[in-house]
């Protein structure tokens, strides 16, 4: 396997690996048609293997202290989009391109890594064995039809009626968000000092 330098030609295999590695997770409609851009410098790596992307890590980082990352001190690194195609999973293919995203975050001067994640058991556990802390949360619900939409949301245009949303609870009632509307996950976020 080879872990390289993202480029602009691997943009197609980039989306589907994405799009596979997300689908049996609490993220699998969240679907990009294209690659994102930065407005920050990035850290960008692909893992290839029988000549296809298996695995693909970004991290955009500060030059400036808090115009990326959401907490922490010093300048840091966030990772927006980590992914191994599923049916190269469980060979540590996650693990290698953290850990050559570690060493050119140290070469950036660098001091930690943050990373956001949804409540999936295995991701969570994922990025615990690899020395990252939980150090906040809030909820990502949806909303879908007229009856979870009722007294939440309503249009001010006659005739226009919302039938799905979503929305960050960062209030302190989670379990009766919880049990109010039926799609509901901890968002929680993740940071890893660098040393």
């Amino acid at each position: 396997m080879e872990i390289r330098a993202y480029q602009e030609n691997d943009e197609i295999s980039w989306v589907r690996c994405r799009v596979l590695s997300f689908l049996d997770t609490a993220y699998f409609d969240n679907v990009l048609k294209e690659k994102e851009k930065y407005n920050n410098p990035a850290i960008e790596l692909v893992a290839i293997e029988d000549e296809q992307m298996v695995g693909l890590l970004d991290v955009e980082y500060e030059l400036e202290e808090r115009t990326v990352c959401s907490g922490g001190e010093g300048l840091g690194g966030m990772i927006w989009h980590i992914a191994v195609h599923p049916d190269y999973r469980r060979r540590g293919i996650a693990g290698q391109l953290l850990y050559e995203a570690e060493k050119i975050a140290k070469e950036k001067s660098l001091n930690r890594l943050e990373a956001w994640t949804r409540d999936d058991n295995w991701v969570n556990q994922w990025y615990q064995k690899n020395g990252f802390q939980n150090v906040e949360s809030y909820l990502h619900v949806y909303l879908e039809g007229r009856d979870e939409m009722k007294d939440v949301l309503k249009s001010e245009i006659p005739g226009l009626y919302p039938v799905h949303a979503f929305a960050h609870y960062v209030g302190e009632e989670k379990d009766t968000i919880r049990k109010r509307f039926k799609r509901v996950h901890e968002c929680i976020c993740y940071e890893k000092k660098l040393e």
